[in-house]
């Protein structure tokens, strides 16, 4: 299983080299570097939009020292990643994507219709509960310890962990 080496939010500028204040206003995007998910935060008076290259962005606010216990998802920026994935035959891009669809199957953004066996596996036939979009994701039989890996590789690229 390939590890992607993705901080959590920083609180530096990766523009500017600022330190991002308790309560200030944030943007991160997420981009495809070399293969691998690299986080970067900006203030935000250095975001001038979506950098070349971001698979998704999102803005926030920096939290205080403490954590919240519970992640607060945004299924639109999850349902954006899972879209970006459709069609790359890397097979650890292609579990980052069943896992993503997993969690919007949980969120209800994403509902099961059906599976169809092709060979020797099976693709999951999905519909977006807003769009009606229809999507297929191919089961990577992933076990159980596996879907737990690359959840964690999912919540870390979000900052979550």
């Amino acid at each position: 299983m390939i590890e992607y080496d993705v901080a959590p939010l920083t609180r530096v500028c990766c523009q500017t080299g600022r330190e991002l204040k308790q309560g200030e206003t944030f943007y991160a995007a997420l981009i495809d570097e070399a293969g691998k998910f690299v986080r970067k935060d900006y203030s935000a008076e250095a975001w001038s939009g979506s950098p070349s290259g971001a698979i998704a962005f999102w803005m926030g606010n920096v939290p205080s020292g403490e954590r919240s216990r519970k992640p607060t998802f945004n299924d639109d920026l999850l349902l954006e990643w899972f879209q970006h994935l459709a069609g790359n035959p890397e097979p650890s891009r292609q579990n980052f994507r069943y896992v993503i669809a997993l969690l919007l199957m949980r969120r209800k953004r994403l509902k099961f219709e059906d599976v169809k066996r092709q060979q020797e596996s099976e693709v999951m036939i999905l519909r977006d509960a807003r769009s009606g979009t229809r999507h297929e994701v191919p089961d990577p039989r992933l076990t159980e310890d596996e879907v737990t890996a690359v959840q964690d590789e999912v919540f870390q690229a979000l900052g979550w962990q």
